[in-house]
């Protein structure tokens, strides 16, 4: 049995990985998820990078062992900041930012995104109003059906947050990139390039949201990791 520790991205939270979670838990593991400090429906209460990265330790440091971490889009900063964990045994970046030491996610992804709208006091930003817009963005295969729902979940995320620069520790177990073949938030060239540093790279033909799109091929490969 292992321990899965489930990081959710900038603009969600944990509800996300809930199909991918109940296949974990079908195969007999334990599914943990973040809550990050840094998303929420209040813009003013926020927390930064490191409140994320608090957040995680405390789950890593409560869970059994082993415990594979995983983390999708922006939850790769968080990944990269408790890396020394001495929990982990395997870190899996999905479609997510891998910074160096002292890279920010702002400088991995550049001055900003026509879907993203910022808060007028520019402490916070969401993912456009406009769904269609969002959906070519983040989820242009997700059933139509499920995009109301799914647009309703996003939420407000730190601008500080994606500003601040890792501190990368260094560690020392295993990682798993997943490059998603689809991608249309984070181009696949650049989740190729990242993912040179990886120590296995499997790909996935979805966009960007694997857990709601296919959380069969997700499962399959958090269950198959050494």
């Amino acid at each position: 049995m292992t321990d899965y520790v489930l990081v959710h991205g900038g603009f969600c939270d944990g509800w996300y990985w809930g199909e991918t979670a109940t296949l974990l838990e079908k195969e007999g593991h334990r599914v943990h998820l973040a809550d990050l400090p840094s998303t929420g429906r209040d813009p003013a209460a926020l927390g930064g990078l490191a409140d994320d990265a608090a957040a995680v330790r405390r789950l890593l440091d409560t869970a059994g062992e082993p415990v594979v971490l995983v983390g999708h889009s922006y939850g790769g900063m968080v990944l990269t900041e408790v890396s020394d964990h001495p929990a982990i045994a395997h870190t899996v970046y999905v479609s997510a930012f891998w910074p160096a030491r002292g890279q920010s996610l702002a400088d991995l992804f550049g001055p900003g995104s026509k879907w993203l709208e910022l808060a007028p006091d520019g402490a916070a930003m969401k993912v456009t109003d406009d769904v269609e817009a969002a959906r070519q963005a983040l989820c242009a295969d997700l059933d139509p059906a499920r995009v109301p729902e799914w647009h309703a979940s996003l939420m407000w995320s730190s601008t500080s947050a994606m500003g601040t620069p890792s501190t990368a520790p260094a560690r020392t177990h295993p990682t798993t990139y997943v490059v998603l073949e689809r991608d249309n938030a984070l181009p696949p060239a650049a989740q190729e390039a990242m993912a040179t540093r990886a120590d296995r790279v499997e790909r996935m033909a979805t966009s960007h949201v694997p857990m709601l799109v296919g959380p069969q091929g997700l499962a399959a490969i958090l269950i198959r990791l050494p």
